[in-house]
């Protein structure tokens, strides 16, 4: 089993309630989000980016060989759709391509 630091930990649980209170009155379809945009200042906290290829891998807080957003287990979605919601960014899309800190792998 994967330990999650207690920091990326509180991150993730703030960020999972907020995008529930958010959403929780409202159905939307992904096509009707916004997508996210690498300078939205939540994007920018979570270094947030389009293409998962520009990111030092060394760099990188939970090292795997191969990091997008494709493979996170907080993606949501259809499998394959090149936008696809995250619960990490309540309300928008980020790219299937993408990357952010808060990457965590399937399980």
């Amino acid at each position: 089993m994967n330990k999650i630091p207690r920091r990326k930990f509180i991150q993730l649980s703030a960020a999972a309630a907020t995008g529930a209170v958010v959403l929780s009155g409202r159905h939307a379809v992904a096509e009707d989000l916004p997508k996210l945009a690498e300078d939205d200042p939540m994007a920018q906290a979570m270094k947030y980016v389009h293409d998962a290829g520009t990111v030092d891998a060394a760099s990188r807080p939970n090292p795997a060989a191969e990091q997008n957003c494709a493979n996170c287990a907080l993606i949501q979605g259809e499998d394959g759709a090149e936008w696809r919601p995250c619960q990490i960014f309540p309300g928008k899309l980020v790219a299937a391509n993408g990357w952010c800190s808060v990457w965590a792998p399937k399980g």
